[in-house]
């Protein structure tokens, strides 16, 4: 475990030790894959815990250090939806993910108050912590070369999620250094020092081991490479090996 980790368990144990000794609830900005790995890698507090992103399936996502049974009552978590919208859509440029975050970024913001950035269309759906909701209203106005108009949505539209593609790849088996290699289209051995350098996650947990079976259903992240969720076999090839059902996000 490096220093930077130590630091941040440090900071979840503080978190924890808040909650349970002042009854409250404690919540901490987004985390990634990584450090809610860690998180989870602590066990549930006695305080309890929940963690949630703005939507159903967020990568990036809050900790609520704290158990509405235990304490009598319920507070949501500090997330703000926000439409960022091109003041004139048929000028804007093609606005992707980067764009966004980027021009997010160019204001100072750092990064663990911002979530999840879902695209519909010209228009882009930031998951940010409630605190920074006014202060983005205000200030992002440009996206790359668009003029835009930001302000807080009490929902995402009816149907945004984070887009899935269906695709099939052929794997000696349901391993998952197998699995991600033919997926991301690597090596055997990239794809294991991938996962021994903690880039690999299933279900926001860390793999600790190349040998790991995937499950139906499980989602598996990479680290630059993207995350697909694991369907299962579909039938053996002719050679023997598994011809598999992935759905990729895209």
């Amino acid at each position: 475990m490096n220093q930077d980790q130590q630091t941040f368990i440090k900071r979840i144990r503080q978190l924890e030790e808040a909650s349970w000794q002042e009854s409250r609830f404690v919540f901490t900005d987004f985390l990634n894959e990584a450090e809610y790995s860690d998180v989870l890698s602590l066990g549930v507090p006695a305080c309890g815990m929940q963690a949630y992103g703005g939507f159903e399936g967020a990568s990036r996502v809050m900790v609520r250090f704290g158990d509405p049974e235990v304490l009598g009552y319920e507070e949501a978590f500090p997330v703000t939806i926000l439409r960022v919208s091109p003041l004139m859509e048929k000028f804007a440029d093609v606005l992707t993910h980067r764009d966004f975050l980027g021009a997010i970024l160019n204001l100072g913001i750092d990064r663990r108050v911002i979530g999840d950035i879902l695209i519909d269309g010209a228009a882009g759906y930031v998951m940010c912590k409630s605190v920074m909701a006014e202060y983005l209203s205000e200030n992002l106005t440009r996206v790359k070369h668009t003029s835009v108009h930001t302000a807080p949505v009490a929902s995402l539209p009816d149907g945004l999620k984070p887009k899935l593609v269906t695709e099939e790849i052929q794997a000696g088996s349901n391993r998952i250094d197998a699995v991600i290699a033919q997926a991301h289209r690597l090596s055997r051995s990239k794809a294991q020092e991938l996962i021994q350098s903690g880039q690999v996650f299933i279900g926001g947990r860390m793999v600790q081991s190349a040998s790991a079976s995937l499950h139906e259903g499980e989602e598996v992240s990479v680290r630059h490479y993207g995350k697909l969720r694991y369907i299962g076999p579909v039938r053996k090839t002719r050679k023997g090996n598994l011809l598999i059902q992935i759905e990729r996000y895209v």
